[in-house]
């Protein structure tokens, strides 16, 4: 078999509306990600997946789609889309999209039918519409709650302006489920899949990838969560991780055979780990992220059982994993190490709390160079490669996510905040006319792309130095396996993979090099900080290999 490009790639996160404005309006566009793509092929990674760009009411950010064959005027038009793809292709990258198939927006003209049509009806039945409890259905049809506080359901007015049925939506009143029973909704979505493919898309991250099919009957739940992260073993709310949505990949499959090029699909499902394989085949999804990873706290023993046990998994159902530390929906990680161990990181910064910075970043590039030696694919959230933290101080006014109008929990704007790439120019290079739509700190001036380009031990610098040498030294290849340095000192991580001898040590002290088992003859070849020739310096990770 010839090689597989997504096995082993560096993926980065692009979120359309925080990477680069091009008009002057205050939001990102497809045209500036264009402008600013021969950046991505100067870092090293190999493909982009852009969040959401279609046409949308914005209710959370592009995730309520109301047409998944058109380009948001905000972001541009389908030309746009097409001058990206083609151009990200002439620069040796891939490009995949997001597609969104839990829910739609409810100005999807669809929904809109099935509002305005009588219960069960065809219109009706493309959703998941259902009677209420109670003498007049005055109570929803069972207790679930929405991933964005409060009940996952809303009652309608119907067309005689009396109150009638309810429609669930796991996540916010503006996002009704898709039902996945009716087989309009399947033929719908191989439609989108192949209107995207004929494009030249190179697959696709699939949203909410574990939530499409329903429990029979939609019984009332007995364990109710809300948020994404920090879900307990064997914990899943009953609306997610139900058998059935693994067939909705084994009919997508055959679609993405079709094309050439090894088009592909990754999976966003916030599973119970032992659940991933089910997932991920030759006859179903290539590839589901390993939240395992990002969830690790910092540690030997943490950080350890989240690389091993995801590898078994993957390689049980041949399958690479994937790495990721940040994305849209979690405090970026220069922050969240920060933190002590114990903190729970699922509902976003507040602005009482106060992480400690610096160490945040030391242990996150850390983090970073860990993940960059380890075999299988990686995924990068747009602005870590500048060290960029998480914005806290953002007026509530200004905040946008779901979760936060729905129940005042910080939510996950800070994360999203537009990346600085000028150091002196309006909003840090991000708009030509200084417009953002969310507030930039002043600190990131001083981490903008322009300062760190071409310094030495700048955050930038390092990220470019790591990507090119895993491409070169072929680190996201599975042939020798990982193995893990046993008598490594106390509190250092140690493994050996490619060649390179990966070394995390996870203290608070220097532990000189010479009692590391192994690293006698071998030089530095990356570090995520300052190293001398004798010492791993605290909170610091080192690549050694012959040299």
């Amino acid at each position: 078999m010839s090689h597989q490009w997504w096995r082993d790639a560096v993926v980065y996160q692009v979120y359309p509306r925080s990477f680069a404005d091009s008009d002057g309006d205050g939001m990102g566009d497809l045209p500036g990600i264009t402008e600013r793509l021969p950046y991505l092929r100067d870092l090293g990674v190999d493909a982009l997946w852009l969040s959401p760009f279609y046409l949308s009411p914005q209710h959370d950010a592009g995730y309520d789609v109301a047409d998944y064959c058109d380009v948001d005027p905000r972001f541009g038009t389908l030309a746009d889309a097409d001058a990206l793809i083609a151009r990200a292709h002439e620069l040796g990258l891939k490009v995949l999209v997001d597609i969104v198939p839990n829910h739609s927006s409810n100005e999807h003209e669809l929904f809109q039918r099935a509002l305005a049509a009588a219960p069960g009806s065809p219109e009706r039945d493309m959703y998941i519409y259902r009677d209420g409890r109670g003498e007049n259905g005055e109570l929803p049809p069972n207790n679930w709650t929405s991933i964005f506080h409060g009940d996952a359901w809303t009652r309608v007015t119907e067309a005689d302006g009396s109150l009638g049925q309810w429609y669930l939506h796991i996540f916010d009143t503006t996002q009704p489920d898709w039902n996945w029973e009716n087989p309009a909704v399947h033929e719908l979505f191989a439609g989108v899949l192949r209107f995207w493919l004929d494009r030249g898309a190179d697959g696709f991250r699939v949203d909410v990838a574990h939530g499409m099919a329903k429990p029979a009957g939609l019984p009332d739940a007995t364990v109710n969560s809300a948020g994404l992260i920090d879900i307990p073993e064997g914990e899943v709310p009953i609306y997610f991780d139900n058998d059935g949505v693994v067939e909705i990949y084994q009919e997508w499959r055959p679609i993405l055979d079709e094309y050439d090029g090894d088009r592909m699909m990754v999976l966003e499902a916030w599973i119970p780990e032992h659940r991933l394989p089910q997932y991920i085949g030759t006859d179903r999804a290539h590839q589901s992220f390993n939240f395992g990873f990002l969830q690790a706290r910092w540690g030997v023993d943490t950080m350890r059982r989240a690389i091993e046990k995801p590898l078994e998994l993957a390689d049980a159902v041949d399958s690479p994993t994937t790495w990721v530390l940040s994305n849209h929906d979690v405090i970026r990680h220069a922050t969240r190490y920060g933190f002590a161990p114990e903190h729970r990181f699922g509902e976003g910064l507040s602005r009482e709390e106060t992480p400690d910075a610096e160490l945040g970043l030391r242990r996150a590039r850390a983090a970073t160079l860990l993940m960059l030696a380890l075999p299988g694919a990686a995924y990068l959230y747009q602005g870590e490669e500048l060290g960029l933290p998480e914005v806290a101080d953002i007026p509530d006014e200004l905040r946008e996510d779901p979760a936060h109008t729905r129940a005042g929990v910080p939510g996950r704007d800070g994360c999203r905040v537009p990346i600085p790439w000028v150091h002196d120019a309006p909003a840090y290079g991000f708009s030509p006319t200084g417009a953002s739509w969310l507030p930039q700190p002043e600190s990131f001036g001083a981490v903008a792309a322009d300062i760190q380009e071409g310094v030495d031990g700048s955050t930038l610098e390092m990220y470019r130095t790591a990507l090119h040498l895993r491409r070169e030294l072929r680190l996201g290849e599975h042939a020798d396996g990982v193995a893990f340095v046993e008598d490594a000192p106390e509190g250092v991580l140690a493994l050996l993979h490619g060649g390179v001898l990966v070394a995390v040590n996870t203290t608070d002290a220097d532990v000189p090099l010479a009692e590391l088992p192994g690293a006698a003859g071998l030089g530095v070849i990356a570090a995520s900080g300052p190293v001398d020739a004798d010492v791993i310096p605290a909170e610091t990770a080192v690549w050694l290999r012959e040299i």
